[in-house]
């Protein structure tokens, strides 16, 4: 059975009901990983945890070794990745609490993130029109649904820079670009995961309405109801988690696991054999 790796956000930093866990520390050639990672059984599936800002909440968002996060996946075997993240709305029907399984991403990093395991010699172009696996979404929607949860499936991310939030006319102008919700870490781990031929779908959980609606509210947001509904949230994403373990199958059916088949665009000669050496775990298969 297929090991699913989960990637724990802001409030979310161990899941309980994992049983037969140990804790893992990986070693990458991208540096460590955010923490240690946590293996065990979820609902009789093999699951691997990993808190994205550390125990603490000590990493910020800018400063997220990706790379080295979604390598250690790999390292462990793991075949699909869920993503519980904190996001803020930028509609009026996404209100706070629900949660939103996005299909597309908008990157607003300015670069300052390692977003490719491809470099020092090697070149490759994934296709990435669909940058989150359809059926591992549509697994998720369905147990939230089945959890009672307010669920949406599909809608556009905005991955801004962070930490600091936005300001009022960035709000507005994701807005009129249609934008559905906002974040600062999901863009990152959904390249890498495709790169590494692991699936990819994000629970995006509503903890507010961004800037934008301190213009059309009379309500006062607090930090206190920000954190509030972000617990609440994390629960809610727990019992989702539960759920659908039993519903993912024993092998993938989608584009995912071979993602690399044409991407790779260098000659393997070419190739630096340290380069080589470094992805192997990831390029392996294709390059010999």
């Amino acid at each position: 059975m297929s090991k699913v790796g989960i990637i724990g956000g802001s409030g979310c930093y161990n899941i309980e009901g994992i049983e037969k866990v140990k804790r893992v520390k990986i070693k990458t050639p991208f540096g460590e990983p955010s923490d240690e990672l946590i293996t065990g059984m979820l609902e009789d599936r093999e699951v691997v945890f990993l808190a994205r800002h550390g125990k603490g909440h000590r990493v910020s968002p800018s400063e997220i070794n990706y790379r080295a996060n979604i390598y250690a996946m790999k390292k462990l075997g793991v075949e699909r990745i869920i993503s519980v993240s904190a996001c803020g709305s930028l509609k009026k029907e996404l209100k706070p609490l629900d949660i939103v399984i996005p299909d597309q991403f908008v990157d607003r990093t300015n670069s300052a993130r390692k977003t490719t395991f491809f470099e020092s010699g090697i070149v490759a172009h994934i296709q990435f029109a669909e940058p989150v696996c359809p059926i591992l979404s549509k697994a998720l929607y369905d147990a939230g649904r089945e959890s009672g949860a307010v669920m949406h499936l599909g809608g556009a991310y905005v991955n801004m820079e962070g930490p600091q939030f936005s300001t009022k006319a960035e709000s507005k102008l994701y807005r009129s670009w249609g934008m559905d919700i906002i974040g600062m870490t999901n863009l990152a781990e959904a390249r890498l995961a495709r790169e590494a031929e692991i699936c990819y779908s994000c629970m995006a959980c509503v903890t507010d309405y961004d800037c934008w609606h301190m213009d059309e509210s009379t309500e006062t947001v607090s930090v206190e109801m920000i954190i509030n509904n972000l617990l609440k949230n994390v629960e809610t994403s727990k019992n989702i988690l539960k759920k659908v373990m039993p519903a993912l199958g024993d092998s993938r059916t989608c584009a995912c696991s071979s993602a690399l088949k044409h991407a790779i665009i260098t000659r393997p000669e070419a190739i630096p054999a340290e380069t080589k050496k470094r992805l192997g775990l990831i390029i392996g298969k294709y390059i010999i």
